[in-house]
């Protein structure tokens, strides 16, 4: 896929392994360096990924105005040096809560502003036929990440601290930009009518164009529905598993790490998949099979057995996760014209953000009512509800537009 692509997978792959490394690293730090409790937890994520993404709202349009490789190389410093202020303060002894809280913000809006930029970026860089290819290689590279990441984090952290891992996160973003900063190959400049003056209207574009396409919508809803029930209960596994059982940090990260295995496989299986049976018929099935087992996780105990437990769950999850992911990037970069690729993920973003952000801090509260055990049991069952949401066989595929030549978009 070219040089420039190589270039540009390197920096998705020290940014993801720096992230993964740093797996739980501020749940680790609320509850072991400033004792907060579950809501605390839940509230510090909630709240970075709300205001994170209430900042980041302009994001999309802006970065439709910009070239796309200047504004991810500077969503990777902010967010170095963002990560580099927490070890700094531990050290000092000012490290507070709403430290962690300002961080996360950032991390949040760098993150989106970054997305916003790269889906329009990689569709530069790559031909649209090799779009699914190229999603799949950094699915792959995800979950490697994640394979190794939380297991590698974990043992530093069980040694050093959990303020090790912030380390090893700042310098994923900064090898992330490095590697950007290698890409010879001149960018295009953006669209004429990307360079309009810009319109407090635009900022609600990216949600009007997916609201307009059924499938992309169905798929929208799904996925929202899906990730925050997912993420709302990771710092109660958190809570649940380091505090309450008393998993040991290694132990937790092997948990999350060895199922990632499956991620590996299922991104690597996508391609074939699609071309056997279609893309929607693949996205259906593993649309339904990653919500399937999650509720089993409130079931976690001490021990070998709560481990295998865990693990075993998760490798379902993640599997499917990993065919259903690459396809729906795939779909959804097709779909969408290059002048409003800027917009709609950042809409798409954001949306993801805000609702984790919601359902975490509302799981949050559950939490301190019920117990960590119920809310992460709720959330698994509201998981077997969220297939409903997907689109229907005969809806995925090529936007239709009747003002082109043969009503296909063109991508």
């Amino acid at each position: 896929m070219g040089r420039a692509f190589n270039w540009l997978w390197a920096s998705f792959a020290a940014s993801t392994v720096g992230t993964w490394l740093g797996f739980g690293a501020f749940p680790l730090i609320a509850i072991q360096v400033l004792d907060a409790g579950p809501a605390a937890v839940s509230s510090l994520a909630a709240a970075g990924l709300a205001a994170g993404a209430l900042l980041a709202l302009p994001l999309g349009p802006w970065a439709e105005r910009r070239r796309k490789r200047p504004v991810m190389i500077a969503a990777d410093v902010v967010r170095c040096l963002a990560l580099l202020s927490v070890p700094v303060c531990h050290v000092i002894g000012l490290l507070s809560y709403a430290q962690l809280v300002v961080v996360s913000v950032i991390g949040a809006a760098g993150n989106i502003a970054f997305i916003a930029a790269g889906g329009s970026y990689l569709k530069q860089v790559v031909g649209p036929d090799q779009l699914l290819r190229a999603n799949a290689r950094f699915e792959s590279t995800a979950w490697t990440a994640i394979a190794l990441g939380p297991v590698l984090g974990g043992a530093a952290v069980t040694l050093l601290g959990p303020v090790v891992s912030v380390h090893a996160n700042a310098a994923g973003f900064l090898l992330s930009g490095l590697a950007l900063l290698a890409i010879r190959v001149r960018e295009a400049d953006p669209r004429p009518a990307a360079t309009e003056p810009f319109r407090l209207a635009a900022l609600a574009d990216g949600w009007r164009f997916i609201n307009a396409d059924r499938p992309l919508r169905a798929l929208f809803r799904n996925t929202i529905a899906v990730n925050a029930l997912i993420m709302a209960t990771e710092p109660l596994l958190a809570v649940l598993l380091l505090g309450e059982l008393g998993w040991p940090p290694w132990q937790y990260g092997l948990a999350f790490g060895l199922p990632c295995i499956g991620g590996f496989i299922g991104a690597q299986l996508a391609a074939r998949l699609e071309e056997r049976h279609g893309r929607a018929r693949v996205l259906t099935v593993a649309g339904v099979l990653r919500v399937l087992s999650p509720v089993g996780l409130a079931f976690a105990a001490p021990g070998t057995s709560g481990l295998i437990l865990v693990v075993v769950v998760e490798l379902a999850v993640i599997t499917c996760m990993s065919v259903f992911n690459p396809l729906l990037a795939t779909e959804r970069l097709q779909r969408v014209p290059d002048e409003q690729i800027g917009r709609v993920l950042t809409a798409w973003t954001i949306t993801t953000t805000a609702s984790i952000a919601g359902v975490t801090a509302l799981w949050g509260v559950l939490a301190t009512f019920t117990g960590t055990r119920v809310a992460i049991g709720a959330a698994g069952v509201l998981l077997l509800l969220v297939p409903l949401l997907l689109p229907g066989h005969d809806r995925v595929g090529p936007r239709r537009n009747p003002e082109m030549p043969g009503g296909v978009c063109q991508l």
